[in-house]
């Protein structure tokens, strides 16, 4: 028996027993069962994409433990589901990437979505990427040829004739039959070959900016436009593994506020070779460059953010002379302008979408430019294409055919995610997702299908293809079913800011049968990347560590609190210049609200945890409130000088102009105050938010004579994963145990 129920049992606290808060008749969870491979629900499928022609949406489904596996593909017409590359082939063509032992590798491919296979242009061929060797699968024959080896970010030419990859920071292009590679880009004589990346996306732009890729075939497959990012002045921080007898490190490079950023110009080459042709945007090297690609054949459009983030410019480009201009500029200076990925040209060459936030919520606009001569003018604003007091999240897709584009928004309730359609002239909104919840689609390219990942607080994800107008539908993948163990409903709140007015959205779990009092642990986020209280499976209280908590006869508690997403521009530029003091007042103000609501919560017995800036709010909560009894604070940023230089910039500003800022939200210099108990929780190869973050934290809490608990991961990055996490878990759980007596 486990030390909880050992406890429990000999025990006289005020925490009853988990048999006794679970429904009757039903199954506790557990963490091995949390943890164990596939978890609860089963292992989703992975991989998914449509075929280019739009008739096959193919995945990899494995197992639970991986070793077996294959890839399948379901027809959207009827539903009818085949195998499309055996298990036998694809163990050697797509391993299962939880085999990978080194853990920032196998991070970078979960975290940043890095697929294992593509299409080829024609639906004939696959390319996979698998363990250093690119393989060239052919779907009639069923037979693989190694093409190549060492590749980065392959990529088939729009007409299929040529493959362009990435190596040893270059780019690269070889014809389909294997013969002849080409290396289009080296490093200028002077320069160090690890400092400068032509086509390659760096750390930090591929983590704030979402940047996937930094290289773009021409719609003539006759040249490649990259971006080269020079990273001679980024400073460098270390990532030790300790664990070898040597330890070995990994200098990353990692600008902090106010440090150089890597400097970046676009580049035209020639697929056959030759001299790239440079482009020049602006004469200021401190910009960011975060999206760009090809208007049409000899016409490029690039994105220009300055790096205060609240001005983005976009040019089109001519890619044989350089000429630009300056089309269009967004600015939100009380704010930040976000970047997306929903600029999209229409097949009619003379009109692209755009979504800003310009009028307090994001939304997506059509504009119209001179087709014969699109650097001959500013383009025009043709039209809003959907208005209100909700966020469109997101382009999905679009039937061309029809002038029927297709996005995700959360209107009518910002904790839920439903699919929409609009036509071209802003026409005919509806909505084509129908279940409450949590809609995620990929459409095909036509925009006549799309896949529906569906999940709501109750409802465990479940994958459908469906017609774009909502039906039919053809389930492809079910989770397990969960109703064994019990699951407890969250009760949906609403709440009052500190400010007095702003509405904010809250959720609660209470144990079933509980005791005159109850202790309480909220679970935070509280950050712009993030939002706990959604209408989804595993989100906020709903996730299945904190069930196990509630079945534990402890009550769990999340709210969004002003800063956090989904709710428009001045919800989330509450923060501007400012981390920790406005959020904390929020989850004061919501928690005061919630003690008085629920008389049977114990507000003597408050606890909070987090990871990520959920621990950095963890932190800061503990040091600047006495509300809360203990907290669990998980990879925490405890000084904002120690984060990225995108990411931090975008909120508080740069150093040297908004140093009170910095020094308001920093947490070593207020280790003094901390009278609470804490755990503090760390990997030591977080490349994300570096230990150095806690190391701080950790000799600031010695020096002030603050005793706390500590635990390091050795190896682990920015989670904790594999059977580590069920040590996580048990110490976490055994912490509360502790703490809520």
């Amino acid at each position: 028996m486990n030390r909880w129920f050992v406890v429990l049992l000999v025990c006289s606290l005020c925490i009853p027993c988990l048999l006794a808060q679970s429904s009757a008749g039903k199954k506790p969870i557990t963490i091995e069962e949390i943890v164990a491979p596939g978890g609860l629900t089963g292992r989703q499928p992975e991989n998914i994409q449509w075929s280019p022609d739009g008739s096959k949406l193919s995945y990899v489904q494995r197992d639970d433990t991986g070793d077996h596996g294959a890839l399948w593909y379901i027809d959207p017409a009827n539903g009818a589901k085949k195998i499309l590359v055996s298990e036998a082939k694809l163990a050697t063509l797509a391993p299962d990437v939880n085999k990978i032992t080194n853990e920032i590798q196998k991070e970078k491919i979960t975290r940043y979505g890095v697929s294992a296979y593509q299409w080829s242009p024609d639906s004939k061929h696959l390319l996979f990427n698998s363990q250093g060797q690119l393989w060239l699968y052919n779907l009639e024959s069923g037979t693989a040829v190694q093409f190549t080896s060492s590749p980065d970010d392959p990529k088939f030419s729009p007409d299929g004739s040529h493959v362009a990859y990435l190596r040893r920071h270059n780019l690269f292009v070889r014809p389909i039959s294997g013969e002849g590679e080409r290396q289009l880009t080296k490093p200028e004589k002077d320069d160090k070959e690890e400092n400068i990346l032509n086509g390659e996306v760096d750390w930090v732009y591929e983590e704030e900016l979402e940047a996937r890729s930094n290289y773009f075939w021409s719609p003539d497959s006759s040249q490649i436009v990259f971006l080269q990012m020079d990273e001679t002045r980024v400073p460098t921080s270390p990532i030790t593994d300790f664990l070898p007898i040597n330890p070995a490190v990994e200098n990353q490079n990692y600008p902090k506020p106010g440090d150089p950023n890597p400097v970046v110009k676009l580049g035209v080459v020639s697929a056959r070779g030759g001299n790239v042709k440079w482009i020049s945007l602006t004469d200021n090297q401190d910009s960011y460059i975060p999206r760009f690609g090809w208007l049409r054949d000899g016409i490029i459009w690039a994105e220009l953010l300055n790096r205060t983030q609240d001005t983005l410019e976009l040019y089109f480009i001519e890619s044989k002379s350089g000429r630009t201009r300056k089309v269009l500029a967004e600015i939100s200076k009380d704010a930040w302008v976000p970047v997306n990925n929903d600029f999209r040209v229409l097949r009619s060459g003379d009109r692209f979408l755009w979504a800003s936030w310009r009028d307090g919520h994001t939304h997506l606009y059509l504009y119209s430019f001179n087709k014969q001569n699109p650097l001959s003018a500013d383009a025009s604003l043709e039209k809003p294409l959907e208005q209100g007091d909700y966020e469109m999240t997101g382009v999905n897709g679009i039937d061309e055919d029809s002038g029927t584009i297709y996005f995700s928004a959360n209107k009518g309730d910002p904790r839920q995610g439903q699919i929409y359609s609009v036509k071209l002239d802003g026409s005919a909104l509806q909505q084509i997702s129908k279940e409450p919840g949590k809609h995620l689609a990929v459409f095909s390219e036509n925009g006549k299908y799309y896949a529906d990942d569906y999940s709501a607080n109750l409802v465990p994800p479940k994958r459908m293809v469906c017609a774009a107008s909502g039906a039919p539908c053809y389930p492809f993948w079910e989770s397990r079913s969960v109703a064994q163990f019990g699951w407890i409903e969250p009760k949906n709140l609403e709440l009052k800011a500190a400010d007095g007015a702003t509405t904010l959205y809250g959720q609660l779990v209470m144990p079933n049968n509980p005791p005159a009092k109850v202790p309480l642990i909220v679970y935070i986020y509280g950050g712009p990347a993030g939002q706990e209280v959604q209408n989804a499976w595993s989100a906020g209280v709903t996730d299945p560590f904190n069930q196990m908590l509630a079945q534990h006869g402890i009550a769990i508690f999340s709210v969004d609190n002003r800063g956090t997403p989904g709710r428009g521009r001045d919800f989330m530029a509450a923060i501007r210049h400012q981390f920790g003091a406005v959020e904390l007042k929020d989850q004061q103000t919501s928690l005061d609200q919630l003690l008085a609501q629920y008389p049977a919560l114990d507000k003597d017995r408050v606890c909070i945890w987090g990871w990520s800036n959920g621990g950095s709010m963890t932190m800061y909560s503990l040091l600047h409130s006495p509300t809360y009894h203990c907290g669990i604070a998980g990879a925490p940023v405890t000084d904002w000088r120690l984060y990225d230089s995108i990411y931090t910039e975008r909120y508080l500003g740069l150093p040297k102009e908004n140093a009170k800022a910095y020094n308001d939200s920093a947490m070593p210099s207020a280790a003094a105050d901390l009278n609470a108990a804490l755990l503090l929780i760390h990997g030591t190869s977080d490349d994300n938010v570096h230990v150095q973050n806690s190391i701080q934290m950790i000799n600031a809490l010695i020096n002030s004579k603050k005793q706390f608990r500590l635990m390091l991961y050795p190896g682990k990055t920015h989670g904790v994963t594999g059977d580590a996490r069920i040590h996580l878990y048990r110490m976490m759980q055994e912490f509360f145990e502790e703490n809520l007596k």
